[in-house]
């Protein structure tokens, strides 16, 4: 398993687009591994062919991809078509599929689903979404069954926090999106918010009397 904030790990694997080093693929952009049960299966077919079709948005946000699933690599070169001809994409597929059938990084990285198996029973992976900064650590991961597909919008959505925050003193609040108001971190000392949020504060009262409610424009 990988915690929040570890350094995740690195791994040589056959993919769709040949032989991968997972650390010189990422390089020092962030990066989304991210699993699926099987190839040929309907909602993962769904899913796949939505991250492909949102590519210029992660592209815009730095944000390299790359898919795992415990089948084969001419498995997943035959189940790309299905999945381009699913979600009307043209071109070449735009990023790799890991081949994991020993399951050694989906039980390395936690990923099995004991619920779901295949036809030989083995359990199948479930749908995992880990998020990896340029510093190669993990800064957000996510668990869903094979039964629920994502919600990519939701993931772009948590990629604009992760990005925002990274280097600004803020938190985004529940619901947020890219350019709503931010929320001041409780560190931020009262002497230093002129400084460093130039928009302004406005701060909330609450019936405590605390005055830890501080709102402001999305820094730029």
């Amino acid at each position: 398993m990988v915690n929040l904030g570890d350094e995740f790990p690195n791994f040589k694997v056959d993919t769709s687009q040949g032989e991968i080093q997972f650390h010189e693929y990422i390089k020092d952009s962030w990066a989304i591994l991210f699993s699926h049960p099987a190839d040929y299966t309907p909602v993962c077919t769904t899913e796949l062919g939505r991250v492909a079709n949102l590519l210029e948005e992660f592209k815009k946000r730095g944000v390299k991809l790359i898919a795992l699933s415990c089948d084969g690599v001419e498995s997943h070169k035959g189940w790309i078509k299905d999945i381009m001809f699913e979600s009307n994409y043209n071109g070449e597929f735009p990023y790799p599929i890991i081949a994991d059938e020993g399951r050694d990084l989906a039980v390395k990285l936690g990923m099995i689903d004991p619920d779901e198996k295949d036809a030989q029973g083995l359990p199948l992976t479930a749908r995992a979404v880990f998020i990896i900064g340029p510093d190669k650590r993990l800064k957000l991961s996510l668990l869903y069954p094979a039964t629920t597909g994502r919600n990519f919008d939701e993931i772009l959505r948590v990629i604009d926090s992760l990005q925002l925050t990274a280097t600004k003193k803020v938190a985004t609040p529940a619901d947020w999106k890219a350019g709503g108001d931010c929320m001041v971190l409780p560190t931020v000392k009262p002497e230093d918010v002129a400084k460093l949020f130039p928009k302004g504060v406005k701060t909330k009262d609450m019936p405590s009397g605390k005055g830890y409610m501080r709102y402001t424009p999305q820094p730029e």
